[in-house]
């Protein structure tokens, strides 16, 4: 696992052709399982000036950048990370991420609320506190059908990666629909939902090797994962999560303040 500290990822931002409001990890890093050799999935919001949105040339809403970063000497030193960590950087323009926001994306919402921040402005703090406003019981449907794919491709590949991730987001739904919480990290899910006993040895294993099968019994995590999706229908069943987001104004008078201030 990459330690924030063993890496710099401030040039990253600051090199970026246009103001950004915030960057976080997310990936494995966020979920609570990354490998030895994974990447740093970086995400985040930048804004693009108010000319380029009104003219009649279509603006780059989404940037995508992937490259590689430099490890700090002392943690070189150290042998604690390699020379050179993969990075993958996507930005989205604001008002295209306060879109997906609306339209009941937890993947966004895991980003804007990453406890691991790389930078950060009050645009950032302001939006964080809106978040919670956009939460609605149909979150539930994301995170079903990311589980749904991911164990379609566990089912295909037998690898060990999209095993976890059908685990953590069908978590990460649950514990939505019961506390009103996002909360990615499927080590901390573990304590608190009635998850299966052998998540933990599983991390582990991803913790050696980014790519590689799952020594699992199948028809056993099968029941699991068709257990969890009935404790996810009744979960979003009796929530008491709203049926609709209730800022969809303030958010609108945030992009407009936000990007006439800047």
């Amino acid at each position: 696992m990459i330690d924030a500290l063993d890496i710099d990822l401030a040039p990253v931002v600051a090199e970026q052709p246009d103001p950004v409001l915030f960057a976080t990890v997310s990936g494995a890093h966020l979920y609570g399982f990354p490998s030895r050799d994974s990447d740093v999935d970086l995400r985040g919001v930048h804004l693009l000036p108010a000319a380029d949105l009104v003219g009649l040339r279509e603006p780059d809403e989404t940037r995508s950048r992937r490259g590689y970063l430099p490890a700090r000497a002392e943690s070189r030193a150290r042998g604690r990370v390699r020379d050179g960590v993969e990075m993958d950087l996507v930005t989205h323009d604001l008002r295209k991420f306060v879109r997906l926001m609306l339209r009941r994306n937890g993947y966004v919402l895991e980003q804007l609320l990453s406890p691991l921040v790389v930078h950060t402005t009050d645009a950032h703090r302001e939006l964080t506190e809106l978040a919670p406003g956009v939460l609605t019981g149909h979150h539930a449907h994301h995170y079903r059908g990311f589980a749904t794919t991911q164990w379609r491709l566990f089912e295909k590949t037998g690898e060990l990666k999209p095993l976890l991730y059908t685990f953590r987001v069908l978590l990460t739904g649950i514990h939505l629909m019961r506390s009103g919480e996002v909360q990615p990290h499927l080590p901390t899910l573990i304590g608190e939902v009635d998850a299966p006993r052998y998540l933990p040895e599983l991390i582990a294993a991803k913790a050696e090797r980014e790519h590689g099968d799952a020594d699992v019994e199948h028809a056993r995590v099968a029941a699991d994962v068709e257990r969890l999706h009935g404790v996810l229908d009744e979960a979003q069943a009796a929530s008491v999560l709203p049926d609709a987001p209730s800022v969809y104004d303030a958010l609108h008078a945030f992009v407009v303040r936000t990007r006439l201030e800047s």
